[in-house]
């Protein structure tokens, strides 16, 4: 690899979400989503490179939920994976996915997906489950959370679940996904482009051109709403009057 180029930078800030949310601990047991679009199989590319070098040693297994979906060649990323030298395991659906892509709900379709990595970890007692979600992914939910929810909260880069038995960590939350569309193109992954027919119509999509129309007026728009998270002024918000 070019330490020099964009994987290097990029490593270098998926290498310092890691520490700053102490997301990998010395023999984890990682298992790492993918769903073989460009952002999941940048994180799995960085993974794999960074155990080459940090001081920690840390089982790496690639995971995809095959929902047999025309676009995806669960095959095609099987052999990926063997090219790679990664252990992995290719998921099935939930027995109730009957295939109806036209009438497919998103929340269904992602829950039964994520459910079904949830259902591998407790099988093969892996420890923490990587997802690729990026800087615009959160600040995207963040803003979705605030406009149709009216409430304040986002994806966390680092999550407990059951128990501390089981952590979602989110590695790549301080990369912008301009720059995993740049390196997936440098890296020439396999990238396998969504024909989801759900995926244009989403609020998310009016979120993420909101956040483009800001941009032109700030180049730091985003880092300034993800740094927000973390600057919360208490004092500044309006609470009701005790009773």
């Amino acid at each position: 690899m070019n330490i020099r180029g964009p994987f290097y930078f990029i490593t270098k800030k998926t290498g310092k979400a890691i520490w700053d949310y102490r997301m990998i601990s010395d023999g984890d047991k990682v298992i790492v989503a993918v769903s073989g679009g460009k952002d999941s199989l940048c994180l799995l590319k960085i993974m794999q490179e960074r155990l080459k070098f940090v001081p920690i040693d840390y089982e790496l297994i690639a995971c995809h939920v095959d929902m047999g979906f025309p676009w995806v060649n669960a095959d095609m990323l099987a052999d990926y994976f063997e090219k790679e030298g990664l252990s992995y395991i290719i998921a099935r659906p939930p027995e109730d996915w009957t295939g109806d892509i036209e009438n497919l709900d998103c929340f269904w379709c992602s829950w039964n997906r994520r459910k079904a990595v949830f259902d591998l970890a407790g099988d093969i007692g892996a420890n923490k489950i990587a997802f690729a979600h990026h800087m615009d992914d959160i600040i995207e939910t963040m803003l979705l959370n605030l406009f149709f929810q009216g409430e304040i909260g986002t994806m966390m880069p680092y999550q407990d679940m059951f128990d501390g038995e089981l952590a979602i960590i989110r590695p790549l939350a301080y990369v912008e996904e301009k720059e995993l569309t740049r390196l997936a193109t440098i890296l020439n992954l396999p990238v396998i482009a969504s024909e989801c027919p759900r995926g244009d119509v989403s609020k998310r999509n009016l979120v993420k051109g909101i956040v483009a129309d800001l941009k032109k007026h700030n180049r730091n728009v985003k880092k300034n709403i993800f740094r927000s998270l973390a600057k919360i002024r208490q004092e500044y918000l309006p609470e009701k009057a005790p009773r």
